[in-house]
C-alpha cells in the first residue's frame, strides 16, 4: 500500500492525469476500509461506512502527502474551498466551511456553562476549537492534547487562521506565543485524562472518526475518563461521527453508551457541506443532572472577549440545533 501511495504521488507530481486511486486498508475492530481517491483533478471521499455515495472536491494543487505513525495525511489547495486537510481519506477541515463545525462544537458547550475557566481540547490539532474557546473572556487556561504532532505542524503551515494560537508549542506544555492561556501537549488522550481528574469545566473531544488512532475515543472507558476529569458542573462536547442519514444505529448506540456515564446527554447537529452528507452530529453531555444543554445559559454579548464574533453560532441556532426530525426521534427512543 505504501509503495502504491508513493507511485501515485509521483504520477501526480509529473502531472500524469490518468485516473488513479489510492486504496488503504487496515484491520481495526470493525474491519472498515477507508479509500483515499484522487482521480484526475478531483479528490473523492469514499468509505464502506457510507456505501453508494462519494463526495468530491476539485484539486488545484497538492501541498502535502505522507504517512505518520498514526495515519495517512493529505493536504491540498482546492479550487473553491481553500486548503483542505484529509486524514485517512476523510476530510477533516476546509478553509471555506470549517467555522460551522468549530463554532458549534465549542460554543454549544461553552454557552451551557455559567463560568468556564479551564478547558481541555482532546484532538483538534488544527487549532480551530482552541481559537473558538479563546473568544470567551472567562477562560483562564486551555489545554490541547493531540497525539499526532504532524497534524499541528501542517495546520500551522497550511491552515494558519485555524491554528494561529498554537504557535510555540514545540516543547511540552509550552505557552502559545500568541496567547499564554494556551498549552499544547503531544501525548495520548487516555493517558492525559487519567492523570487529570476534577480539573476542567469544559472538555471538547474533537477527534476524527472512530477508526484508526481515534477508535478508542468512542467507548465507555473514555467517557468515564471524561467524566472524572470534569468539575461538578462540567460539560463535554464531542463530534458524534455519525449523522442522521448514515448508520443511525451507531449513533443510537453511542448515545446510549454516554447515558450510562452522564445523567444528561443530548444530540445536536450542524451543517458542514464538506462533511459526509453535509450534516454532522454532536453529542453534548453534562455531569450535573440539572444542566440544560438545549438553551444558552447566558448571552453572547456578556461572554465574548473584546469584539469576538461568530459566522455560524448564535443563541437561536443553539436551541434549534437540538431539534430532531421525527424519524430520528422515533428511532432513538425505541
Amino acid at each position: 500500500n505504501y509503495i502504491l501511495f508513493t507511485f501515485v504521488s509521483l504520477l501526480w507530481r509529473f502531472e500524469v492525469r490518468s485516473v488513479h486511486t489510492i486504496y488503504r486498508s487496515r484491520v481495526w475492530n470493525n474491519l472498515l476500509v477507508y479509500a483515499m481517491a484522487i482521480r484526475g483533478d478531483w479528490f473523492y471521499e469514499e468509505s464502506e461506512s457510507w456505501p453508494g455515495q462519494a463526495f468530491g472536491i476539485r484539486i488545484k494543487k497538492i501541498l502535502y502527502e505522507g504517512k505518520t505513525m498514526f495515519q495517512e495525511v493529505l493536504v491540498f489547495e482546492s479550487t473553491d474551498y481553500g486548503n483542505v486537510l484529509v486524514l485517512d481519506g476523510v476530510v477533516q477541515a476546509t478553509e471555506r466551511d470549517e467555522f460551522a463545525y468549530q463554532e458549534m462544537i465549542t460554543h454549544l458547550a461553552m454557552m451551557s456553562h455559567q463560568n468556564p475557566q479551564k478547558v481541555l481540547v482532546v484532538g483538534g490539532g488544527d487549532g480551530g476549537c482552541v481559537r473558538e474557546v479563546l473568544k470567551h473572556k472567562s477562560v483562564q487556561r486551555v489545554d490541547l492534547v493531540e497525539i499526532d504532532r504532524t497534524v499541528i505542524d501542517l495546520s500551522l503551515k497550511y491552515l494558519p487562521e485555524m491554528s494561529k494560537y498554537l504557535n510555540g508549542y514545540e516543547s511540552e506544555d509550552q505557552e502559545s506565543k500568541n496567547d499564554p492561556r494556551v498549552h499544547v501537549h503531544i501525548c495520548d488522550g487516555f493517558k492525559y485524562l487519567a492523570e487529570h481528574t476534577d480539573q476542567y469545566d469544559i472538555i471538547i473531544s474533537d477527534t476524527s472518526d472512530p477508526d484508526g488512532p481515534a477508535e478508542q475515543l468512542f467507548g465507555k472507558n473514555y467517557f468515564q475518563l471524561l467524566n472524572q476529569a470534569l468539575t461538578s458542573q462540567g460539560v463535554i462536547a464531542m463530534q458524534a461521527s455519525e449523522n442522521i442519514w448514515l448508520r443511525l444505529d451507531i449513533l443510537k448506540s453511542l448515545q446510549e453508551t454516554c447515558s450510562e456515564v452522564f445523567p444528561v446527554v443530548n444530540y445536536a447537529s450542524t451543517c458542514v457541506p464538506t462533511y459526509t452528507s453535509g450534516q454532522l452530529g454532536l453529542l453534548l453531555c453534562a455531569k450535573d443532572k440539572n444542566t440544560n444543554l438545549k438553551q444558552p445559559q447566558k448571552s453572547w454579548e456578556d461572554v465574548k472577549l473584546n469584539n469576538a464574533s461568530n459566522k455560524y453560532y448564535n443563541e437561536k441556532i443553539h436551541a434549534s440545533s437540538f431539534v430532531l426530525p421525527t424519524f430520528v426521534k422515533r428511532f432513538i427512543s425505541n
